[in-house]
């Protein structure tokens, strides 16, 4: 049986992830995959990280579904081994991330790529919010 490919969109807590689920859309469209949102979350902390959770919260879910997208929020303080295990758990092929040049969402980044070597990731730079 042939399994899926699987597009999974890691976004935070900022509305300008919508570029980033906009552009895992279309990469499931041209590849006939299905389409994931996933944002992982440090325990202790708000959910998305700042004050408008809910609003933010309601937004991403509500971008989400209009690309039929499901989205799921899990709390973690190991957020990058959080990602790898769950990116692994869903059979992930392709894995989008967002990047505004931070040190620390390169060094993220960096270990997708060393421990996801076969999951190709896709960077889409985002201005922030």
């Amino acid at each position: 049986m042939e399994r899926n490919e699987v597009v999974l969109v890691c976004v935070t807590g900022q509305k300008s992830c919508e570029a980033l689920i906009h552009a895992g859309a279309v990469l499931a469209k041209e590849r006939d995959a299905e389409l994931s949102v996933v944002h992982v979350s440090k325990r202790g902390n708000t959910f998305l990280g700042g004050d408008s959770d809910a609003e933010t919260l309601e937004y991403l879910f509500s971008i989400s579904k209009t690309y039929d997208a499901d989205m799921m929020l899990l709390r973690n303080d190991d957020v990058a081994g959080t990602l790898i295990s769950h990116a692994r758990k869903i059979g992930t092929t392709v894995l989008v991330v967002g990047s505004r040049g931070k040190a620390n969402a390169n060094a993220l980044l960096r270990q997708l790529q060393n421990n996801l070597p076969d999951i190709e990731i896709k960077t889409v730079f985002t201005e922030e919010n």
